[in-house]
């Protein structure tokens, strides 16, 4: 495809006619930004590498629109290549409460726009750099039910409207294929998009999605209330104690011994964290022995193992056992050794907030009744406008689309077993999910990047070979950080196949893609 040139100036003038049904437009800004340099980090574009941008240049449009009777304004900003367009549309998403127009999103459009694309991000009404007590409720008892649905679905398709109209006046063409790349509130923007407007966009990067709202609220929250349920509040120190013990004792079960977990399922079979009560071990918070307590053992299990009912019914899927434990159920002890859960405040943002409605309630513990209602309550709250739970893609999967999910197996902010539940439902109604979505498991890597494990940045390439050449994707390389410091190539393999490493290359530090393989269709059960 031929390198393209703007056809008209970056002036308002050249965007006369930006329309919206449903909307009204308030203003249009265009201007071009020149020398703009952000050096971008490893992870911060997720499914694309590190990128160095010097002295960039590109057309600025920030819609600014309303939709009548809503009281709402959203804002849509594109970023256009003054030269050298690739013909192509690369929209980011956000992160947190936080739609879009953040650090990590412009980030995420400077490589794009450095890539050659048209990149667009939304505010998605709530603005930037914003939480929800400074607008999820319009008054006391009100939910800002709007903002939510602006946030929650809205504003997306808005956005590929918006820009894609843009593009056509600037460059005198539409954009030949559209892209979304997003993780964790950017993925659940992304699955949204699939299931609600199947057209919006060719391919999807969808990563740690935040799927089930409801669920990432009770899931958050479960080591905090479980701590303050039965009064056991353990020190970091013992539940890094529990986290180092099950990586050595799980790492080999995939075959090969690099400091990950690769299979937790069969891992939280062999790994009782009460087998472990009573050992001696360096607490490097006291800088002291101590003796691991009853109560890590019964925070460790209680965490991978998941929220519950008080009658004992599932609720939702625990973390993985080897995501670090301090970070996911972490406490904060005085110097009398009396420890409190540093969860504690996001509990109570939940039931204050989108149950109460009251963020001046006074509340610092729940009971096992109040918790169920609290879920039970966030379910009807979010389902019409954060839950992005539909698996009945067919509509996007006949329209051509192709979508991507990758999940760290080491998340402490998302539970992977919260994709891997959808993606199974995906296949159960859908059928042959794999001719057009396919979800990656990787061992050891963090929310959206961080951890040991590798970063699989090559999935956003090999997602436009799948939409443009019908190159379907099987292996992605990764880069792993051993416990030498040393790295290793490695791969990661699409659901539900499993890299396997091949014997003869042991001694080997890096590993060339023919030391790895995809192997076996395995079961989705």
């Amino acid at each position: 495809m031929a390198l393209l040139s703007p056809t008209q100036p970056c002036t308002p003038p050249t965007f006369p006619s930006i329309s919206l049904f449903g909307a009204e437009i308030l203003q249009v800004e265009a201007s071009v930004v020149t020398n703009y340099s952000f050096p971008i980090p490893k992870g911060w574009r997720y499914s694309q590498p590190a990128i160095n941008v010097q002295n960039a240049t590109f057309c600025n449009v920030t819609v600014s629109y309303t939709h009548p009777g809503q009281n709402d304004t959203v804002v849509a900003e594109t970023w256009l290549p003054v030269e050298d367009w690739n013909g192509r549309l690369q929209s980011i998403g956000g992160g947190g409460w936080v739609a879009g127009r953040f650090v990590l999103t412009y980030a995420g459009m400077l490589g794009a726009l450095r890539d050659g694309y048209v990149t667009a991000t939304t505010d998605g009404g709530v603005g930037s750099d914003s939480s929800p007590p400074l607008w999820g409720l319009n008054s006391p008892g009100n939910l800002n039910l709007v903002a939510l649905d602006d946030l929650g679905q809205t504003s997306l398709n808005d956005l590929s409207i918006i820009s894609k109209q843009v593009i056509d006046n600037y460059y005198g063409q539409a954009p030949s294929f559209s892209y979304w790349n997003g993780c964790s509130q950017g993925g659940r923007q992304a699955a949204t998009l699939a299931q609600q407007f199947p057209t919006a966009y060719d391919g999807i990067i969808a990563a740690a999605p935040a799927l089930y709202w409801a669920e990432l609220a009770v899931g958050s929250s479960w080591p905090p209330f479980y701590m303050d349920l039965t009064q056991q509040y353990p020190r970091n120190c013992e539940l890094t104690y529990l986290t180092t013990l099950a990586i050595d004792i799980c790492d080999g079960l995939d075959g090969v011994v690099d400091g990950l977990i690769a299979e937790p399922e069969l891992c939280l079979q062999l790994f009782d964290a009460s087998d472990y009560v009573g050992d001696s071990f360096y607490c490097s918070d006291t800088e002291s022995n101590m003796i691991l307590s009853s109560a890590a053992g019964a925070v460790a299990q209680a965490t991978w193992t998941g929220p519950r009912f008080s009658n004992g019914d599932f609720m939702w899927y625990g973390y993985e056992i080897g995501s670090d434990l301090a970070a996911v159920a972490g406490t904060t002890c005085a110097a009398n050794g009396t420890c409190v859960p540093s969860g504690r405040e996001t509990l109570a943002f939940w039931y204050t907030e989108c149950v109460l409605k009251n963020p001046g309630a006074n509340v610092t513990t729940l009971t096992h009744a109040q918790y169920d209602t609290m879920f039970q309550t966030l379910k009807k709250v979010f389902a019409s406008s954060m839950e992005a739970a539909e698996p009945g893609l067919f509509e996007f999967s006949n329209a051509g689309g192709k979508m991507i999910t990758y999940h760290g197996l080491a998340d402490p902010s998302i539970t992977p077993g919260s994709t891997l539940h959808y993606y199974k439902e995906v296949n159960s109604m859908v059928g042959n999910v794999t001719g057009f979505y396919r979800y990656y498991r990787v061992p050891g890597l963090g929310h959206c990047w961080g951890g040991n494990g590798g970063q699989p940045d090559a999935l956003f390439d090999q997602l436009r070979l799948w939409v443009e050449n019908d190159t379907a994707p099987v292996a992605s390389l990764v880069e792993v950080t051993l416990s030498s410091n040393a790295t290793q190539t490695q791969i990661i393999c699409p659901y539900p196949q499993r890299a396997v490493f091949q014997p003869s290359c042991a001694n080997r530090t890096t590993e060339p893609l023919d030391c790895w393989s995809c192997k076996g269709e395995g079961s989705f059960e």
